[in-house]
């Protein structure tokens, strides 16, 4: 018997995403359908381009070969906070160690602006577990809401100290 076995993602590389390029484009259009078919209605906040074209913003993509395999954003708030934004694996290239990448990305570029806290609203139930999960195993706990969130049913907000 043979097993097919999905091809892992372990070379892959991370740098600051080219907005301009449609692979990029076409995730970022996915993530804000998915968003919005998984929120009720007018409370999903996801970026699209132009919000993403912000210059508190900086956005990266991981790339698999020629391949756009994920994006994650960074936006800052003020002079001490910032708020992830934004973070999808396409999903040919699920738990494979992408979306923790990004992450880790994320936070080493947070600590280098000199960042006290990252936050990030998000969604609650089954769908968003699994990023829950790897938020949580990197140290993010739930808390109050921030920016011009308001906490639901439907949603959640994290956040993780810089020390």
């Amino acid at each position: 018997m043979r097993l097919m076995l999905k091809p892992a993602a372990s070379c892959y590389s991370i740098s600051l995403a080219d907005l301009a390029d449609p692979r990029v484009q076409d995730l970022i259009a996915f993530h804000q359908r998915a968003m919005a078919d998984g929120s009720p209605a007018g409370l999903s906040f996801a970026l699209d381009l132009s919000g993403l074209l912000h210059p508190d913003v900086h956005v990266w993509a991981a790339h698999v070969g020629e391949r756009v395999a994920g994006i994650a954003a960074l936006k800052k708030i003020d002079d001490k906070s910032c708020e992830i934004k934004s973070m999808r694996t396409d999903s040919a290239f699920l738990r494979q160690g992408i979306a923790a990448g990004l992450l880790e990305t994320i936070i080493a570029h947070a600590r280098n602006l000199g960042m006290v806290v990252i936050s990030l609203e998000t969604g609650s139930g089954p769908a968003f577990e699994p990023a829950l999960s790897l938020y949580r195993k990197r140290g993010f706990v739930n808390g109050a809401a921030f920016a011009d969130y308001v906490l639901t049913d439907f949603n959640q907000c994290l956040h993780l100290a810089l020390d």
